[in-house]
């Protein structure tokens, strides 16, 4: 993949601060679209969360759980959400929307893309929302510190650093693969064992994701930026890249929360 100076060198026609300024404004897009999908997500999560953990509270107090006063979801609603057939489509729902929305980013507008990703967003939340009534707040709030922390750092690397990144993408995304199917496969299974790895290999595998995606958005732009119809391309480049580093913030706290988390 290109680097950033040789594309500097051969950007015929385009001056070297114009494409600094171009690419400084790309990238605070794309941390600007991935702040605004966490905020969604967050409040989401929150919302639901904390009114599924009145309901279980209530369940394990033998009560009825549609006399649990919950704040804004009604109990019949966090009961279905939780506790039918319809948690599997929830918990599955946002990969499937991951691999339609990439399958047909370039046939929507920019604004198109921008609203499903929010959407994707929220149910993004939706979906992590039990970790409300599992883990304590304190907890939630140290791991979001803690990843904030390490993706800044990691994506400051990828961007700034010369060593050519694109080597490990092959061998990141064959290991977000393997512990997918490793999660799935400990829904049954239920292995402390398997757990504890799946989530140690999935902070190291999302970490170098944070890195190596931060370098491809970089590149990926400085390759579009001079071509004809560039500057839309751009625009929906910017939306995937804050996609994959949204994936890669939001994996890498889930699973620094399964090493961290204090539980209820």
């Amino acid at each position: 993949m290109a680097q950033f100076e040789t594309v500097r060198r051969t950007s015929a026609g385009v001056q070297s601060a114009e494409i600094d300024a171009g690419l400084r404004a790309h990238m605070n897009k794309v941390y600007g679209l991935m702040a605004i999908a966490m905020v969604i997500t967050g409040i989401i999560a929150y919302v639901v969360g904390t009114d599924a953990a009145v309901v279980i509270n209530a369940m394990k107090q033998g009560m009825d759980p549609a006399s649990a006063q919950t704040a804004i979801i009604p109990p019949s609603v966090i009961a279905a959400l939780f506790f039918s057939p319809l948690k599997w489509v929830i918990m599955f729902a946002p990969l499937a929307v991951v691999f339609a929305f990439g399958a047909m980013l370039n046939r929507m507008s920019t604004s198109t893309a921008t609203m499903v990703f929010y959407g994707f967003a929220a149910l993004m939340g939706l979906s992590i929302s039990w970790i409300f009534a599992v883990f304590t707040g304190i907890s939630i709030a140290q791991t979001f510190f803690v990843t904030a922390i390490a993706f800044g750092g990691l994506s400051l690397y990828g961007y700034t650093t010369k060593r050519d990144l694109s080597g490990m993408g092959a061998f990141l995304v064959m290991g977000v693969i393997g512990i997918l199917v490793a999660s799935i496969v400990n829904i049954w299974l239920a292995s402390p064992a398997l757990h504890f790895a799946v989530s140690v290999i999935g902070v190291l595998l999302f970490a170098g994701l944070t890195a190596f995606d931060t370098q491809n958005i970089k590149n990926t732009y400085l390759q579009v930026r001079s071509q004809p119809g560039g500057e839309v391309m751009a625009e929906k480049m910017a939306i995937s890249g804050a996609l994959n580093l949204y994936l890669d913030f939001l994996n890498m706290f889930m699973f620094l929360l399964q090493l961290m988390g204090n539980r209820n």
